[in-house]
C-alpha cells in the first residue's frame, strides 16, 4: 500500500481538504498507515501534478478541497484489483523472540511482558476509537470498521500468544 493510495481511496467517499484527510489519518487509518503532514500535503501535490485530483475548492487562507478525478478512480480501482498486497515478512517483535534464548529466562519474560502491555494497549486504544467514531454507513465506514475489527483480533491474538509464550519459558 502506498500513501497515494491511500489519500485517493479516501476522497473516493468525497472530497476534502489536506486538513480534514490529516485528521482521517488521525481517527482511522494511523493504525494501518500512518502518515505526517507533511507526507499528506506532498503526496496531495503529486497527485494533483499526476491528474488524479483536482482541487475543487479553495477557500479562505489557501485551503483546498481537493476531489477525486476520474482517472484517480481508475487508479484506486486498478490497484485494489490488479496488485498484490505486499506481505510485510519483517517483524521486529518476532526477530527479538527468535533472540530471546540469549537473555536470562527471567529478561525473556519481561520482554513478553511488555509486549502483552503493548497488545493489550493496543487492543484498548482502538475499542477507544470504536466507541469514539460514528460509523455511518458510508463506504469508509462500514470498511473502516471492518479493518478496526482486524486490528482488534491482531492485538488480543498477539496478547494470547505472547502470554502463551511466556508460560514456555523455564
Amino acid at each position: 500500500m502506498s500513501l497515494r493510495h491511500a489519500l485517493l481511496g479516501l476522497l473516493s467517499e468525497h472530497p476534502a481538504s489536506g486538513y480534514d484527510l490529516l485528521k482521517l489519518f488521525d481517527t482511522s487509518l494511523a493504525a494501518v498507515w500512518p502518515a505526517t503532514q507533511s507526507q499528506i500535503y506532498t503526496e496531495l501535490s503529486k497527485l494533483a501534478d499526476a491528474g488524479l485530483i483536482v482541487a475543487a475548492t479553495e477557500g479562505p487562507r489557501g485551503r483546498k478541497e481537493y476531489a477525486l478525478t476520474d482517472p484517480g478512480l481508475a487508479e484506486l480501482r486498478r490497484w485494489l484489483t490488479e496488485t498484490q498486497p505486499q506481505r510485510n515478512t519483517r517483524s521486529d517483535i518476532l526477530l527479538r523472540v527468535f533472540f530471546l534464548g540469549v537473555l536470562t529466562p527471567g529478561q525473556a519474560r519481561a520482554y513478553l511482558m511488555e509486549l502483552i502491555e503493548m497488545s493489550a494497549q493496543g487492543e484498548e486504544d482502538l475499542r477507544r476509537l470504536a466507541e469514539s467514531s460514528d460509523w455511518g454507513g458510508d463506504n469508509l465506514a462500514v470498511y473502516g470498521r471492518i479493518a478496526l475489527e482486524y486490528g482488534l483480533r491482531f492485538n488480543a491474538m498477539r496478547r494470547d500468544w505472547a502470554e502463551w509464550a511466556a508460560a514456555q519459558i523455564t
